[in-house]
């Protein structure tokens, strides 16, 4: 059997890496706390490899070494433990409720992360959905309890108000997070405000309002779990000057008779 290589690690990290090290019989390892120079000089000549978060090894440290340079090789900064940690958006499960032109668009993104996409859209066809990557589901409650991300973008109608409601927020993991860029009202907002003041999910995203712009004694505004925008979600430089274009162009086909009929909306 090979010798065991031994890693020294300096300053603790993740339990979920020491147990890579646990459940290997070819590793053993060491925790250095304390960041004493002198501490680790002792150290650093018996060990294979060495990982690091924000301590500086000095010149003398690493020549007292065999390890490789690409192993000491650090870009921390000494700020970076005290920003809020971050959730990636690979392998995750997102659903989008609501499959229109917009819904179809994000899909070509979430693919990109290599998400997990389920659709919720009555009015869309399964073969349109996997044709895109994603997995339509019919039953919503069922569905979001196994989501980590809710993107809406729905329509506002009576079976879409209050669609987000805290009984359905109840049901979700407590790392989700809820994203409405579509219309307010689909959100319950007291009991989405509820529903994070009681940690029920991790956080929202809010470009839209029931009432805008939002009361100023909305609970929302002074959430911290909840990121707001004054419904701009369409105002880019390039999402402006494409709407501006796609308008006018559509009065001129419609007068030359060239209209697209996918764009024209029926008035109820």
């Amino acid at each position: 059997m090979l010798d065991k290589k031994k890693i020294l690690i300096i300053q603790p990290i993740h339990k979920e890496g020491i147990k890579l090290l646990e459940n290997n019989p070819n590793y053993e390892f060491e925790i250095v706390e304390n960041i004493d120079a002198e501490e680790i000089k002792t150290k650093i000549s018996e060990c294979n490899a060495i990982s690091i978060r924000t301590a500086k090894l000095s010149g003398e440290l690493i020549s007292g070494s065999d390890m490789y340079d690409k192993t000491v090789k650090s870009g921390n900064f000494s700020e970076r433990n005290e920003l809020p940690k971050t959730i990636e958006l690979w392998n995750k499960n997102i659903l989008i409720a609501g499959f229109g032109r917009i819904g179809q668009c994000l899909i070509k993104r979430c693919k990109g992360f290599e998400m997990n996409v389920f659709v919720y859209d009555p009015y869309i066809s399964k073969d349109i959905v996997e044709s895109l990557g994603g997995k339509k589901i019919d039953n919503l409650p069922d569905s979001v309890k196994e989501m980590d991300v809710i993107s809406l973008h729905v329509p506002l109608n009576d079976s879409t108000k209050n669609l987000i409601n805290y009984d359905l927020l109840k049901t979700m993991k407590k790392n989700c997070i809820i994203i409405n860029a579509s219309r307010g009202g689909i959100i319950n907002e007291a009991e989405l405000d509820k529903a994070l003041n009681e940690n029920l999910i991790f956080g929202a995203g809010l470009d839209v309002f029931e009432t805008e712009p939002p009361d100023q004694n909305n609970p929302l505004l002074k959430n911290d779990k909840v990121f707001l925008s004054p419904h701009t979600a369409a105002f880019t430089e390039e999402c402006m000057i494409r709407m501006g274009k796609e308008t006018i162009q559509n009065i001129i086909d419609f007068f030359d008779k060239k209209l697209d009929k996918s764009k024209i909306i029926k008035l109820l």
